[in-house]
């Protein structure tokens, strides 16, 4: 049973920025070191590897939230604290979540500058920035947590405990499964339903799973993906192709059977399916309506962390199915061992609600060529803005 919050407000992730031209919808923050001496941040690359640290919530009422945190046994990292400049103070407090992951609550109700204090304007702008095309990212859909097996029951709760969010839905390997591999996943949500964030475990099949396999790599539960809506897919993907933007490539089988089937289907896309093969935007419908959805490559040298496009067209249901059907063996995704570069992931969906600006907070550790056996004391912020 969903219940209201006895006091304060989640209202949304707050604001991110990466390669985005629009900068004032999306914001990465990147941390890494310069000087020998950071234990913390050295022992977090030589474990995890690059990889998202935070993730912030632009809340109302922080007092609020942070005391029903603590009356409900969170782990506060770090209790509330003051940033200032001229345009005003942001307020901030921070707890522990699943693996060695953060969430920072952010209370900017004080603040009036574009983003928080201590920011400013690049001191130096590229100009390719001038001549390359938007991104057209307009928000963060949803951010996915995976655990490890029999993991995930236990973070639904502590987010139900201390953060009184809710479940949004959930799935088991009953619904979500191929003949290789399988996983469970529920949504958590806050009362407003701003705030997606799915948690998934792995569960038994003939092979290691996706969700194993992060895991494995990452050493522990961590951010799998982070999911940027666009109103317009087909443009965001050129643009960001135009851009260097590397995705996994999708075979031209998965189309032809997807052209078979909505042949018998009373939906109707309305873009254009040789644009979307061209560009291997992946397609999911029910009888409600249908989203379109890409994923990157892996941003790093590890099979972690990566970034998904994704376009919504009225699409209410539970969870994405990916039909590639034929060679590939499976109805729902790749055999990753015979397809390594082709490798997708379902994912889960909901329904679309139009956020504002948010943050998410990137403990985006530099992957060095050779790991140091120490690490610096200064930790730089870069606020990275590519219009």
């Amino acid at each position: 049973m969903e219940m209201q919050p006895e006091g304060g407000r989640f209202v949304n992730f707050d604001h991110v920025t990466f390669w985005v031209g629009n900068a004032k919808q999306i914001v990465f923050i990147f941390v890494s070191t310069y000087l020998p001496g950071n234990q913390e941040l050295g022992d977090h690359l030589v474990q995890h590897g690059d990889g998202v640290k935070d993730v912030s919530f632009a809340v109302e009422d922080l007092d609020s939230i942070l005391q029903k945190a603590k009356e409900r046994g969170a782990k506060i990292l770090r209790d509330i604290w003051e940033e200032s400049d001229e345009d005003g103070t942001v307020r901030f407090a921070q707890v522990q979540t699943y693996g060695d992951t953060t969430h920072t609550f952010v209370d900017r109700s004080q603040y009036k500058g574009s983003f928080l204090p201590g920011f400013h304007k690049p001191l130096f702008e590229d100009p390719l920035t001038a001549i390359l095309p938007p991104c057209k990212l307009d928000f963060i859909d949803h951010i996915v947590g995976n655990q490890p097996d029999l993991g995930m029951e236990s973070v639904a709760q502590w987010y139900e405990r201390n953060l009184m969010f809710h479940r949004f839905w959930s799935v088991d390997d009953t619904q979500l499964h191929t003949q290789f591999s399988a996983l469970r996943s529920i949504v958590m949500t806050n009362w407003e339903e701003t705030i997606k964030i799915p948690i998934n475990e792995p569960a038994p099949g003939k092979k290691r799973s996706q969700i194993e396999e992060y895991v494995e790599y990452y050493g522990g539960a961590g951010v799998q993906h982070i999911a940027l809506n666009t109103q317009d897919i087909i443009e965001a993907i050129r643009n960001l192709r135009a851009r260097g933007t590397e995705f996994l490539s999708i075979p031209d089988t998965y189309y032809d059977t997807l052209r078979e089937r909505l042949k018998a289907d009373s939906i109707i896309i309305k873009e254009d399916l040789d644009i979307l093969q061209e560009l291997k935007i992946l397609i999911d419908y029910d009888e409600n309506g249908y989203l379109l959805q890409i994923f990157t490559k892996n941003m790093q040298d590890r099979p972690t962390l990566f970034l998904e496009v994704i376009q919504r067209h009225n699409h209410n249901s539970e969870c994405i199915r990916i039909s590639v059907e034929g060679e590939w063996g499976s109805p729902f995704t790749f055999d990753r061992e015979s397809n390594p570069d082709l490798f997708v992931t379902g994912s889960p969906v909901y329904r679309r609600t139009h956020l504002r600006p948010v943050f998410l907070k990137v403990w985006f550790v530099e992957a060095f060529r050779a790991a140091r056996k120490k690490f610096g004391d200064n930790n730089q912020l870069t606020n990275v803005d590519q219009r």
